[in-house]
């Protein structure tokens, strides 16, 4: 048995039916390139060149098998290929789509969700889906410097660039602040703006902890994207210019939607 893209007996041709009149790029069944990378290629440039515009919904697997003629599993491998790329977007009950891009921050001060979006001139929003105080787990307790088991409020939060889902993340707060916290409208005042703005709490620093994870069930329902889709998960103390924790949050970006970028000094070995 010839799998798709290998050499031997020729494969049945395209039928009409899967080639619309106009159809100027097809695929090579003789080339050496796999199919699904000729697959990805075409509709990359469809999407690159503006043919195929942001939030457009993309053809069915079902329209593309029959547009070019291939397999149920080529279309998928492209698909999964257009989504690592950032190229598409699959939301759940509703399709594929273009995607506008890659969000990137710069990674180069502590700021928080709302600045970065401003910093790329996009339109930041949250939704606020619960506000609770719970015994600290161990990796919150040692983050906050409290002890394991003590009261802390978690908030759960989706944050949104454009009306999109972007990030799912929890807050954790000592107690004393969290119920402050907890009386605000955080699905308008930042949790930074907040502190410095209202509590007078100056922030001076933050530790960063980034890697690579899959998104759980409830990640994905959130995020509006398959369980086990890559996700940036990144994980933040913030400290007060005092040296106090005032904030740990643990933070899951969309993989299709974020990468952060970064300049960083040379610094010599001895120097």
């Amino acid at each position: 048995m010839i799998s798709e893209g290998s050499h031997g007996a020729a494969p049945s041709r395209t039928p009409p039916a899967a080639r619309p009149e106009g159809e100027s790029t097809l695929i090579e069944r003789w080339s050496a390139v796999p199919l699904y990378q000729q697959l990805f290629e075409i509709l990359r440039e469809e999407i690159v060149s503006g043919r195929l515009k942001a939030d457009q919904r993309v053809a069915t697997e079902f329209e593309l098998m029959r547009r070019f003629g291939v397999s149920r599993t080529t279309v998928r491998q492209t698909i999964a290929r257009l989504r690592q790329e950032g190229l598409i977007s699959v939301h759940r009950g509703k399709g594929t789509f273009v995607g506008r891009g890659k969000i990137e921050p710069e990674l180069s001060a502590l700021t928080g969700f709302v600045e970065d979006m401003q910093a790329l001139g996009l339109t930041a929003s949250a939704k606020v889906l619960g506000v609770e105080n719970v015994k600290a787990p161990e990796r919150v307790a040692e983050s906050l410097a409290v002890p394991r088991g003590e009261l802390v409020t978690k908030v759960t939060r989706i944050r949104l660039a454009e009306a999109v889902p972007v990030s799912f993340e929890y807050s954790f707060l000592p107690l004393e602040l969290g119920r402050r916290v907890a009386e605000e409208n955080l699905e308008v005042s930042p949790i930074f703006s907040l502190f410095e703005d209202k509590y007078g709490i100056a922030l001076g620093e933050a530790l960063y902890r980034i890697e690579a994870a899959r998104a759980t069930r409830a990640v994905a329902l959130a995020l509006e994207i398959e369980r086990g889709a890559p996700v940036l998960a990144i994980e933040r103390t913030t400290y007060s210019t005092a040296g106090r924790p005032v904030d740990f949050e643990q933070m899951f970006y969309r993989g299709d939607r974020i990468r952060y970028s970064m300049r960083l000094k040379r610094r010599r070995p001895g120097a």
